[in-house]
């Protein structure tokens, strides 16, 4: 084949491009072109260069032919450590891109890929070929300075390096402003990427700086414009006669919101009755279709930041606050316009008959989640004697959810019951106290009330054929669940799984038997990580975690987009309209609309979880020095994550433990010393002292204390 690269290349290329050529794995092809056993790394080399441009490609049987298909396209996601990784759409597994084959890729870019047939490793590998688009434009960073320019130092550190800032593009920004930075000249081999700064957020210590920057960084609308602003003031604050007219009138039917205390946009109402041994179950969600008309700016805006963002210090809302919290808001004894599932349940929990209509309702009563627990769980008599006219419906709605609940768990819904974070601040963003919030008896009524009524909804539509968004969540993938059960019989637990695909109510046994002991949280979130992510689809697949067939959201039109979508069809198919046309139209634009509202979804909770993630970490700042007790929640091999009884998580370095030299066992998830045999494990209970904390990073440092 001769010494020179390029030309023995050549040769390979003209080799399989011949017309003779038979395909042939790489094995025949080394014979054949008589490449010895210490050249075939070159070979191999040869061929996935000859890929990555295109020329050959590699059929699933493992044999060369001349190239037809075009490269793989995806998004490129970084890992601080250099790696990536490349997800494309509709494939499950995502590609792993090793540091030296990223070339200039950086995080969120748009790429070209070819995918090594060379990859040892059971996850696909493969090398980034071009960058097609950038993903990211804009960047929040943190201003330095030199003498005679500046650099910007990006918040997130999947972005590769520093960014050099002209003085005269700085903006007039000093050492220590979070800063938006945008990229004028992208890196190139031993130069740092160029930038500006467009806009000065604050100084890194003034307050609400440090949530700011989170939303510039997820590109969070935050504003709206005044176009939309001066429609929303066209908006009627009052609810007319022509706008009932035609409506179910339901004004008469006792009905409450139950809501947190501070919550100001309350858009489903819920009434109770019994009609013989069946219970009468009204959920009323507020008509926000009535005042966002499709394809208006409100509208356009809203299918755009497809959801309400709720961050720790503030809400991004959907809509505008005069409109989710004034006629859209379902207020105590005012005439609200409403989409009301009206359902026959009987004593086993089965809805025999519904009614889905537009309605006016007048709520009686604002309740909130602690009256009704007072009133039903702690039996408080003040509370109880302040809402006495309407105890013996609270006390229906608490037989019904049991009767629901009971059937849900029956057929294998999953009830993760996580202590979700509460983060108290005060008025300056500062957090003084972190804790649980709390799940009681009045939050999982509302609960099981809207699961009935979205499942109830969603198969009305089903069996009417008509376009809808569905809200589904697939099977969870085998491989992720076959770990689990190794990592579970370790604490004795066991998922059976069968020929067929694993059911939901296996993984609700599992979280049964572990209820109440050390392992429980964290065996849940291992069993939550296996499964996949519920996600907006246009088909209905049915959802594993709740095990339902049907599922859909229905019951939140203020602040999530799919909602007022449905709301939207299920009003035209009442009105008689839903003909061909417009059939044909929802068929168009559905699958957009599902898949941008999935993906703001995601945005969304990335957003929420990275302002607690931070405020936890000033949170510590205080302890620094100080001791607590812990339950190891995590095993890698570079360190022990420990959790603490109020959430905040933090990492023991494996640099830290000194006493021994620790080898980390994957299959069994615990790091033992190699001379003591001393083993730190999953669920185990640890003294830990913090040693610090890392803002930008966002993490906790913690070390073992020896009792």
């Amino acid at each position: 084949m001769g010494k020179d690269f390029k030309k023995r290349k050549e040769i390979v290329y003209q080799f399989i491009c011949d017309d003779m050529y038979v395909p042939m794995k790489i094995k025949e092809l080394a014979i054949v072109l008589g490449v010895k056993k210490e050249d075939r790394p070159q070979l191999e080399e040869i061929l996935l260069e000859l890929m990555a441009e295109g020329k050959i490609s590699l059929s699933k049987r493992g044999k060369y032919t001349k190239a037809e298909e075009s490269q793989i396209v995806g998004i490129f996601t970084a890992h601080p450590k250099g790696f990536g990784f490349v997800s494309v759409e509709g494939e499950e597994e995502d590609i792993f891109i090793p540091e030296a084959k990223i070339g200039d890729a950086l995080h969120m870019d748009k790429v070209q890929v070819v995918v090594s047939p060379f990859a040892t490793g059971r996850r696909k590998e493969g090398v980034v070929v071009k960058v097609l688009e950038r993903g990211m434009k804009q960047v929040v960073c943190t201003y330095e300075q030199s003498k005679n320019f500046g650099f910007a130092v990006p918040d997130n550190p999947r972005f590769g390096s520093d960014i050099f800032i002209p003085l005269e593009r700085s903006k007039g920004a000093v050492k220590g402003h979070k800063v938006v930075v945008e990229i004028t000249k992208y890196a190139q081999p031993g130069k740092s990427p160029e930038g500006k700064v467009v806009e000065i957020l604050g100084h890194v210590n003034d307050p609400g700086t440090d949530i700011l920057s989170i939303v510039r960084a997820y590109e969070l609308p935050m504003e709206f414009s005044e176009k939309i602003m001066h429609q929303v003031e066209n908006v009627a604050k009052e609810v007319s006669e022509a706008d009932m007219a035609g409506r179910m009138d339901l004004r008469d039917v006792v009905m409450v919101t139950i809501d947190g205390e501070d919550a100001k946009d309350l858009d489903d109402a819920v009434s109770v009755t019994k009609d013989g041994d069946n219970y009468i179950l009204g959920v009323h969600i507020a008509d926000v279709t009535n005042y966002v008309q499709e394809k208006s700016a409100l509208d356009v805006e809203a299918l755009k930041r497809g959801t309400s963002v709720y961050l720790v210090d503030r809400v991004i809302p959907m809509l505008p606050h005069a409109l989710s919290n004034g006629i859209c808001s379902l207020n105590a004894g005012e005439n609200r316009l409403a989409l009301s599932c009206i359902m026959t349940i009987n004593p086993k929990g089965e809805v025999i008959d519904h009614t889905i209509a537009e309605t006016v309702i007048k709520v009686d009563t604002r309740m909130s989640y602690t009256s009704v627990k007072k009133i039903l769980a702690d039996k408080d008599e003040e509370e109880i004697e302040k809402y006495r006219d309407l105890v013996p419906m609270f006390e229906l709605m608490e037989e019904l959810a049991a009767i629901l609940r009971k059937k849900r768990m029956k057929r294998g819904s999953i009830d993760f019951d996580f202590p979700e974070t509460k983060v108290i601040l005060d008025a300056e963003g500062k957090p003084i106290d972190i804790k649980p919030y709390d799940r009681n008896v009045a939050t999982k009524i509302i609960e099981d009330f809207m699961l009935i009524a979205n499942e109830t909804v969603a198969s009305d539509y089903f069996w009417q054929e008509l376009p809808f968004v569905y809200r589904t969540h697939d099977n969870p993938d085998e491989e992720k669940i076959k770990k689990l059960n190794i990592f579970i019989s370790n604490f004795g637990h066991h998922i059976h799984l069968g020929s067929d695909e694993l059911h939901p109510k296996e993984l609700q046994k599992l979280l049964g038997k572990i209820e109440g002991t050390p392992e429980e949280a964290l065996i849940s979130r291992l069993t939550l990580r296996s499964m996949k992510q519920a996600k907006y689809t246009t088909f209905c697949t049915g959802h594993f975690g709740l095990a339902a067939k049907y599922y859909c959201h229905f019951t939140s039109p203020i602040r999530r987009y799919p909602d007022l979508q449905i709301h939207r069809i299920i009003k035209e198919n009442l009105r008689g309209r839903m003909n061909d046309k417009r059939i044909e139209h929802y068929d168009k634009i559905l699958n957009e609309v599902a898949k941008h509202s999935s993906e703001t979804e995601r945005r969304a909770e990335e957003a929420e979880r990275e302002t607690v993630k931070l405020k936890k970490v000033q949170y510590m700042e205080q302890f620094i020095g100080e001791e607590f007790e812990g339950v190891i929640s995590g095993v890698m091999e570079w360190g022990i994550f420990v959790e603490l009884p109020n959430t905040v998580e933090g990492l023991v370095r494996v640099t830290a433990l000194n006493d021994d030299y620790y080898h980390y066992i994957e299959s069994t998830y615990e790091m033992v010393g190699e001379n003591s045999g001393k083993a730190y494990k999953l669920g185990q209970k640890v003294r830990v002292r913090v040693e610090g904390t890392d803002r930008i990073a966002r993490t906790v440092d913690f070390s073992l204390v020896e009792d």
